[in-house]
């Protein structure tokens, strides 16, 4: 989690992960300068429907009021000329990808201010959101908590890949702790400074970006929201198959396209509502540093249109980077299947009268030139042949212009055989925000039951709830004992997470309590019971019961829970049980 300053000034990181912010002039406060212009845009718009006398829906939470005082207190109702309720239309659905410059003129344009003093605001600067810290005893090492898990598999590439036999694609895993020192959390785990992640890396050819399993995935149908619909300020929803997507050119390779229908597969076997998911596309000024293409899986909440997953091809960025910056070649070397003859720009230098030319600088200048592309050593070898000399500046070092003339380095076209391929692979990224995940599946589980909205229920898949079966002794009568004794032994055998519920509350009140806990199934123990070893189970949403053996109800848990088995056929063999008390 603690990782050396190299490497994020390696990544990028130290340089452009970075968020915009903006300061009251008198009492300091901080804004996140987009979430600002997002808030107070909102509230006017809220406030026009409500002076047009259409009926909004409020879509926060009552939150702690304290944490709220950044947010528009009160909403005035104002009607608005139709032509800006469209351009603060427009200016939403572009929210993202507007540069900190853009948000100062919408700041400005807007006349926007600290919504809770009416204090001016100064222009946005940037904040980079990495926590940093000084290593080891002397101080002088920095370091930075981890914004991400990705920079450690990419580190590890060469290891990976020889675990991996040298074959590609393949993949590598982590999941653990990121922190982003956010401007201002808020809206409880939504966005927060310490929070879980979970990162999948899957390196593939560049010059082969298909996957042998998209076939399974193709006919998935999705929402999509592309960059082309956000630019032209509209929200509207493209619905089609992640197949048609992939062959239209929006989604930009099969790789790509099967980890976004993997990811939509995912969201919805552990319980969001497929109505509110949509895989949103990054505008090109939001990009990260490190991506060519970037879909967030977005899910909505009483906190608006939340990203809970990012899947991102992140091209050869990373280990591009890092192999530069350490020296050490980060390729996979593929054997050809046939000799290939290729002509290419090759640099030969006169390391004799380099090195007394440029002394300390040498290496520096010659790794220079080793490590420029093709077109680039095109280019010299045109300049050298034309005036006799190149010339070029190194960052490293700023106050000398470095010139080179053939007594020192010749340039040619080389025509040469090659036996080997060798290619830095493209890395697609998807990354899981567990908490806003976890998060967004409560909320989109959550319900009231229409007869009594006291009756709350949390509708977890079997699958994800943590107790999977309630136990429920109609009494607390000493002959119900073995029976929930041998009951728990075959959940306990099965794997099933259960517990006991043997209060003295009634069974419907029992019921209720973990129908609010997401437990998906009860099984009610009886005096009938002790006499034929039968047992009523049933089921969370529908309230529906039926009765069997011990052996057939514990079955068809397990057939429900573990196997995807729906409720209907999972209890077809089972008989259909009605009692008045069961929910009483």
């Amino acid at each position: 989690m603690l990782t050396p300053h190299e490497v994020f000034k390696t990544s990028g990181h130290v340089d452009k992960f970075a968020d915009w912010m903006c300061k009251d002039l008198k009492t300091g406060e901080i804004f996140r300068a987009d979430h600002l212009v997002e808030e107070v845009l909102e509230a006017r718009l809220k406030g026009d429907k409500a002076a047009r006398g259409e009926a909004t829906k409020e879509v926060e939470e009552d939150e702690d009021k304290k944490k709220r005082k950044k947010k528009v207190k009160e909403i005035k109702n104002i009607k608005l000329p139709d032509e800006e309720v469209a351009e603060y239309e427009n200016v939403l659905a572009q929210i993202d990808g507007f540069s900190g410059p853009q948000l100062g003129e919408l700041i400005k344009k807007y006349n926007i201010v600290n919504p809770g003093t009416g204090g001016p605001l100064e222009p946005p600067i940037e904040f980079n959101l990495m926590f940093d810290t000084a290593i080891g005893p002397s101080g002088q090492m920095k370091g930075y908590l981890r914004p991400e898990t990705a920079q450690g598999q990419f580190l590890n590439f060469s290891k990976l890949l020889d675990f991996n036999n040298e074959k590609m694609p393949f993949a590598s895993a982590s999941i653990g702790k990121s922190f982003r020192n956010e401007i201002s959390p808020r809206a409880g785990l939504l966005r927060v400074r310490e929070f879980l992640m979970a990162e999948i890396e899957h390196f593939v050819d560049p010059e082969d970006k298909s996957h042998p399993r998209f076939d399974e995935v193709k006919d998935v149908k999705l929402s999509f929201l592309p960059k082309d619909v956000q630019v032209a300020g509209s929200n509207k929803l493209v619905e089609t198959t992640i197949g048609e997507a992939v062959k239209s050119g929006m989604v930009d390779n099969e790789t790509l396209g099967y980890f976004i229908a993997r990811i939509y597969s995912f969201l919805i076997k552990i319980g969001v509502d497929s109505t509110r998911l949509r895989f949103r596309q990054h505008m090109a000024n939001e990009m990260a540093h490190y991506a060519a293409d970037c879909w967030d899986a977005e899910l909505q909440t009483s906190h608006g249109w939340i990203e809970c997953v990012g899947c991102a091809d992140r091209s050869a960025y990373d280990l591009s980077v890092h192999s530069a910056r350490t020296n050490e070649k980060l390729v996979v070397r593929q054997q050809l299947p046939e000799p290939v003859t290729v002509e290419k720009f090759e640099v030969e230098i006169q390391k004799k009268k380099f090195g007394p030319k440029f002394r300390k600088n040498a290496g520096t200048v010659e790794k220079w030139l080793l490590e420029r592309t093709q077109c680039e050593l095109e280019d010299l070898a045109k300049e050298l042949k034309d005036t006799g000399k190149i010339s070029f500046k190194i960052a490293s070092i700023p106050d000398e212009t470095i010139e080179l003339d053939t007594e020192f380095i010749n340039i040619e076209k080389v025509t040469k055989v090659e036996h080997v391929r060798e290619f830095t692979p493209n890395v697609i990224e998807p990354s899981f925000g567990i908490g806003r995940i976890i998060y967004s599946v409560f909320e989109h589980s959550f319900w009231s039951r229409p007869e009594d909205k006291d009756r709350s229920v949390l509708s977890l898949p079997p699958l994800v709830a943590p107790t999977k079966v309630l136990l429920v002794p109609l009494s607390s009568h000493n002959d119900l004992q073995p029976i929930v004794k041998k009951l728990s032994a075959k959940l306990r055998k099965e794997q099933i997470p259960f517990k006991v519920d043997d209060s003295s509350a009634s069974i419907g009140k029992r019921y209720a309590r973990n129908d609010e806990l997401g437990t998906p199934f009860g099984i009610t123990i009886d005096f009938d019971s002790v006499k034929d070893e039968s047992v009523t189970l049933r089921e969370r949403d529908s309230t529906k019961q039926v009765r069997g053996s011990f052996e057939d109800i514990v079955a068809a848990v397990r057939e429900i829970t573990y196997n995807g088995v729906s409720w209907s056929n999972g209890t077809a063999k089972l008989t259909p049980f009605d009692s008045q008390s069961g929910d009483a």
